[in-house]
C-alpha cells in the first residue's frame, strides 16, 4: 500500500481513559438480518463445512471469528461463541504483550490498514458472545479495542500503553480511499456493540456523511482508485449493510452510487466473462482477472439495491462470470446472499462513468465481441495511474493493454506503460500530475453496435512549464476497430511518442504493424517511423513479457487505426 501526505485531523480524544470502559457496560445488540440465508442450499453447506472444519482443530486461510459468530447467529449452537471467544481472546492477548514490551500491536500496522476486519471480528464476537465471556475478558477487550480507534482518528496524540505512538493519519479523512472504509468499519462494529455514544455520534455527525456526501459527487459508480483497490468498495457495501440492519439509516440509496457501480462493473468487465479493465494498480494479481472479491462486492450491492433494472444486471453478471462461486473459504460467507436468477444481459453497449472518467463500450455481449476501454477523468489517488487517455482494446483476448498487467508487481503506475502520447524532454518522460482533472465528451453513438465517439482534453495532466501545452484525444470505436486521434501543442525539444502496448512483438513494415490479431496502421504523420520496444530489457523480473510500438515522426497530430485482423 502506498502512503502520501495527507491533513491529520485530531478529534480531541487525546485525553481518552482506555480503560472507560471497566465498568458495566450497556448491552447493544449488532443487528444483521441473516432472513435471506437459505439454508437447504449448497452455498449454506459449503459456508457450515468451512466453519466446523475450523472447530474441529483444522482452521482454513484466514478464518475469522466472524465465520464462527455468524454461524452461531444462524444455529444458536454455542459451541460456535467459544470458538470465536478463544481466536478473539488470543488477538488481544497478543495486543496486550506487544504494548507491554514497548511496541504497537499488529492492529497498528500499516497505518492501522487491518483494523477494520480486526476490530471487527472483536466486536461481532463480544456483542454475540458476551455471555461467554468473563468480566475481565470484557474489559480487556474494551480497552484494546477503545485504543485502537482512538488512535486512528487522533493520529497525533496516538498511544500505547503509557508510550506515545503517533502515525500519519493516512486517509482518516479521504472517504474515496480503501483505509478510509476499514477505520469506518472498526468504529461502526465496535461503536455498535458498546453502545459508545461518542464513536455512533463520530460517524452520525461527521464519517458517514462524508462517505454520503463524496459518492454522490461520483457520477455512473466505480472508484478512483481504480479497479484494483476499487474492489475494496465490497468492504464500504458491507458497512451500508451492517449499518441499516442496526440503525435502520440506509445510507446506499441515499445516493445512486452503489446502483451505478454494479453496472459499472458488469460494463468494465470483457466479453470472455472472466477478466476487466486493469484501471490502476493490480497488486493481488498484476492480470485483471475476475475472482471472490468482486463476486463480493457484486452480491453485497446487490442486496442493498433499490433498482430493479441494477439489480437484474448484477443478477447476470453474478450467473454468467467465470466465478460462479467463491473459489476461498474465507469469503464463503458472502455465497450466503442470493445472487437472482436473472440471465439475460443489458441491452446498453456502451457505459459512461463520467465520476471516474471511463466510457467502456462493446458490439455485443456475446464472447466473441470486441470491448473498449477510455479513460479521461480525475487523477487524486495514489493508487491511479498516469493513464489520462489511454485506452484498452479487446477482442478474444487483449489485444493493447496496459503493460502493467505483464509486470510482476502490477503497479507501474507511469505513462510508459500505458496507451497514451508520450511526451519526453531532455531525454526523461513528463509525467502526467497529480491532483488533475482530465475532460470527457462522448459526442457521439451508434448506429453500429456499440459504436461510440469520444473526446478528451487531456492538456491538464501536464502542469505549467512541463513542455506540454495541449493536448486532445479523439476516439471512434466502429466494430471491431479503433481510430484514435491526436492533436498536441508543445514547447520546442520536447517529443512526442505515440504509443500502443501489445501482448506480443509486433512485426513492422512501412507505416504498419501487427501484433498477434492486432493490426496498427499509422495514417499521420507521412513520415512515421514504428519501432518495437522489449519491456524485459528493462527489468526481467518485473517485466515477464509485453511489448510496445511506438510512433514517431513530425508535426503535432498522430492518426492510428487499430483493427482486430480476425475480422
Amino acid at each position: 500500500m502506498s502512503h502520501g501526505t495527507t491533513r491529520m485531523r485530531g478529534i480531541g480524544f487525546a485525553a481518552l481513559v482506555v480503560l472507560a470502559f471497566a465498568g458495566p457496560i450497556a448491552r447493544a445488540e449488532i443487528k444483521i438480518d441473516y432472513s435471506y440465508v437459505d439454508k437447504k442450499s449448497e452455498a449454506y453447506n459449503r459456508f457450515k463445512g468451512w466453519v466446523d472444519t475450523a472447530l474441529a482443530g483444522n482452521p482454513g486461510y484466514e478464518f475469522s471469528a466472524i465465520d464462527a459468530v455468524t454461524m452461531f447467529r444462524l444455529t444458536n449452537d454455542a459451541k460456535y461463541c467459544d470458538y470465536a471467544v478463544t481466536m478473539m481472546q488470543k488477538q488481544a492477548d497478543d495486543a496486550t504483550a506487544a504494548i507491554a514490551a514497548g511496541k504497537n500491536p499488529e492492529v497498528a500496522g500499516d497505518s492501522y490498514l487491518q483494523s477494520g476486519p480486526m476490530i471487527s471480528a472483536l466486536a461481532l464476537t463480544y456483542d454475540a458472545c458476551r455471555a461467554k465471556m468473563t468480566d475481565a475478558q470484557r474489559t480487556q477487550w474494551a480497552g484494546y479495542a477503545e485504543r485502537t480507534i482512538a488512535n486512528i482518528w487522533s493520529p497525533n496524540s496516538a498511544k500505547w500503553g503509557e508510550r506515545s505512538a503517533p502515525w500519519t493519519g493516512w486517509s482518516i479523512d479521504n472517504p474515496g480511499n480503501n483505509y478510509y472504509y476499514s477505520f469506518v468499519e472498526a468504529t461502526m462494529y465496535w461503536g455498535l456493540a458498546s453502545n459508545n455514544e461518542t464513536w455512533l455520534k463520530l460517524l452520525r455527525e461527521n464519517k458517514l456523511p462524508a462517505l454520503e456526501s463524496y459518492f454522490a459527487k461520483l457520477k455512473g459508480g466505480g472508484s478512483l482508485e481504480g479497479t484494483g483497490y476499487g474492489t475494496a468498495q465490497m468492504r464500504l457495501f458491507e458497512i451500508y449493510r451492517v449499518w441499516k440492519d442496526s440503525t435502520g439509516v440506509d445510507l446506499a440509496t441515499a445516493n445512486p452510487h452503489l446502483n451505478d457501480t454494479l453496472i459499472f462493473w458488469t460494463h468494465a468487465t470483457v466479453p470472455t466473462l472472466d477478466r476487466f479493465a486493469p484501471i490502476g494498480d493490480q497488486s493481488r494479481s498484476s492480470m485483471p482477472e475476475l475472482f471472490d472479491y468482486h463476486r463480493r462486492l457484486m452480491l453485497g450491492g446487490r442486496a442493498l439495491s433499490n433498482d430493479e433494472k441494477a439489480k437484474a444486471v448484477s443478477s447476470w453478471w453474478l450467473n454468467s462470470i467465470s466465478v460462479k462461486q467463491m473459489r476461498h473459504g474465507f469469503n464463503f460467507r458472502y455465497d450466503l446472499l442470493p445472487a437472482g436468477d436473472v440471465h439475460k444481459p443489458p441491452a446498453e453497449l456502451i457505459y459512461v462513468a463520467t465520476g471516474t472518467g471511463h466510457v467502456f463500450a462493446r458490439t455485443g455481449w456475446d464472447k466473441d465481441a470486441a470491448w473498449l476501454a477510455f479513460t479521461a477523468g480525475p487523477y487524486v489517488e495514489s493508487h491511479a495511474h498516469q493513464d489520462q487517455g489511454s485506452f484498452t482494446f479487446f477482442s478474444g483476448d487483449w489485444l493493447a493493454v496496459s503493460e502493467n498487467v505483464w509486470s510482476h508487481s502490477g503497479i507501474q503506475q507511469g505513462t510508459d506503460v500505458q496507451n497514451v502520447v508520450r511526451f519526453v524532454r531532455d531525454g526523461k518522460t513528463i509525467r502526467q500530475r497529480e491532483p488533475t482533472t482530465s475532460k470527457l465528451q462522448v459526442t457521439s453513438t451508434g448506429p453500429a453496435p456499440g459504436e461510440v465517439h469520444a473526446t478528451a482534453d487531456l492538456g491538464p495532466a501536464f502542469g505549467s512549464g512541463a513542455g506540454v501545452s495541449a493536448w486532445k484525444r479523439t476516439i471512434d470505436f466502429v466494430g471491431h476497430k479503433l481510430t484514435v486521434h491526436d492533436t498536441f501543442a508543445r514547447t520546442a525539444g520536447t517529443q512526442a511518442i505515440f504509443q500502443v502496448n501489445v501482448p506480443v512483438k509486433p512485426e513492422i513494415k512501412g507505416s504498419e504493424a501487427t501484433a498477434g490479431r492486432l493490426r496498427v496502421k499509422v495514417l499521420s504523420p507521412a513520415d512515421a517511423k514504428l519501432t518495437a520496444f522489449d519491456f524485459s530489457t528493462v527489468d526481467k523480473e518485473e517485466f515477464r513479457s509485453g511489448w510496445r510500438l511506438d510512433v514517431e515522426g513530425s508535426g503535432d497530430e498522430f492518426v492510428v487505426e487499430l483493427t482486430d485482423d480476425a475480422h
